[in-house]
């Protein structure tokens, strides 16, 4: 299919104007879940694939009083024709019948999205002796905005012989990978035990408040053999980094080749991650979003590409992508993307690029930048590592582009951003070529028309802004005294 016919035939469901982001447009171009099990049963000739909105990576948020949604297992069973397995939703808890109509018919909705992304990967799969449990994420998005988190932790069952592996998803408003990745672990642990342990834990952990950010809840769980066990879970005190982990882009990329994609994904280009490990895939894509902090990725963004979905890599509007390898041949459209290979041992990390990313970002701030990785230590936590690579990308937009509130023309009502003088104040005249290009994003034009109708001046960013204009007010203070006892 040419881009060409994508952009006329397909341009209501992928296309949002470049110089105005309609929320309600956005918010339905996110909708996913009835056409994609209309178009996993139907496979209609030109039917355009849905998308998933942008995580909420950098911004905290709605997380409700619930630790969860619901719990989903989902299994590998028969299909019809004989012909390899499909997914199928085996158990839910809570169970369908403890909920109201409505709540029903929302939670049926999403299950026809959430099972096909636990298994990405299509009808190819055997019985097997040997299965590495692996975790990973996505995103589910409703048709009112609203979005949701999918965890999902494939294992194989306890027994002899080969068998299917089987995944438990939990579907939930609180975006914490780490904190889903650690209630997990009990649930594998119970599981190899008996499915009938793993509903008392989670009816346990649905009635427990969800703890503030930096707090800790405690939930007790018994186990046989082993008695009452108390389960402590901390949310990180960083809200807006606790759904990132940057361990696992750090360990498939170089700081330079970090780079590279960081300015692609700045200006909001198209970039597809390869990779076997769905782990790796969700894990990269999300720490990706998470370098734009303050500014939250507008476009089309799925961690995990179904095999159904795959031919959503031939948009042509920009997009943040985790393909699986074994689906690498499927990709016909290189053209104007950026291919970056994650697997280990790949001999480039870039299968196509467009080529101009090195010359983009100012030398300055490349230089800045990756002195600022390299203070980065082996030994460092998870909670350390985070807020060192996100103070070191967010000084970026703090020198180029931190002094926009001076420039929000106040006094009526809504306020209005006063471009011109905008770009005239840039703090260093090497950074306005790349300010130039950033200012005409979709994630600084929502940030603006944000900070015009509601300022947040206690804001992390904006306290940020204030330390480093500080800081440069008193180092010319500094440099004028010395001047003055030279002279």
């Amino acid at each position: 299919m040419s881009r060409e016919k994508w952009r006329t035939g397909r341009q209501i469901q992928l296309h949002t104007p470049a110089d105005n982001v309609d929320r309600s447009a956005m918010k339905k171009i996110s909708s996913m879940f009835s056409a994609l099990q209309e178009k996993l049963h139907r496979a209609k000739a030109g039917a355009p694939p849905p998308v998933a909105a942008a995580p909420p990576a950098g911004r905290e948020s709605h997380c409700g009083l619930r630790f969860f949604e619901y719990l989903l297992v989902v299994s590998l069973r028969k299909r019809s024709s004989g012909a390899g397995y499909e997914p199928q939703v085996t158990y839910q808890f809570p169970k369908r019948e403890v909920m109201g109509r409505l709540q029903r018919e929302q939670e049926e909705k999403s299950m026809k999205a959430a099972h096909l992304f636990c298994f990405p990967e299509g009808v190819h799969w055997a019985p097997v002796t040997e299965y590495s449990s692996e975790t990973f994420s996505f995103v589910l998005t409703e048709v009112d905005g609203s979005r949701r988190n999918g965890y999902c932790r494939r294992l194989l069952p306890a027994g002899k012989g080969a068998r299917l592996p089987e995944a438990y998803c939990i579907i939930s408003h609180v975006a914490c990978f780490g904190l889903f990745s650690k209630i997990f672990d009990e649930v594998e642990k119970r599981r190899q035990i008996s499915t009938a342990m793993i509903y008392p834990f989670m009816q346990s952990l649905r009635e427990a408040p969800l703890p503030s950010p930096g707090s800790t809840v405690s939930i007790s769980s018994f186990i046989p053999d082993a008695g009452t066990q108390i389960i402590r879970l901390t949310r990180p005190a960083d809200s807006w980094l606790e759904h990132v982990d940057f361990t696992a882009l750090f360990s498939r990329l170089n700081d330079e080749e970090l780079l590279l994609v960081f300015t692609a994904a700045v200006l909001e280009r198209r970039i597809i991650f390869i990779s076997e490990e769905l782990s790796t895939l969700s894990q990269v894509l999300h720490a990706v979003a998470a370098l734009l902090y303050p500014f939250v990725w507008q476009h089309t963004f799925i961690s995990i590409v179904p095999s159904v979905l795959i031919d959503v890599c031939e948009a042509p509007t920009p997009y943040l992508l985790g393909v699986q390898k074994s689906m690498m041949g499927l990709i016909t459209d290189h053209s104007d993307v950026m291919i970056v290979d994650l697997s280990t041992g790949a001999p480039s990390k870039f299968i196509t690029r467009i080529g101009d990313e090195e010359s983009l970002l100012p030398l300055k701030l490349k230089e800045d930048l990756l002195s600022g990785l390299s203070t980065r230590t082996h030994h460092a936590s998870t909670e350390q590592l985070n807020r060192l690579v996100s103070e070191a990308f967010l000084s970026v937009f703090v020198k180029t582009v931190g002094h926009f509130s001076e420039h929000i023309k106040r006094g009526g009502k809504p306020r209005q951003f006063q471009k011109k003088s905008f770009l005239k104040a840039v703090e260093n005249k090497t950074y306005t070529s790349f300010v130039q290009l950033f200012i005409q994003t979709q994630m600084f034009d929502l940030f603006i028309q944000e900070e015009e109708t509601q300022s947040n001046p206690n804001g992390f960013f904006h306290r940020k802004v204030k330390e480093h204009r500080d800081r440069i007010k008193q180092e010319k203070l500094k440099a004028g005294w010395v001047r003055g006892v030279v002279i």
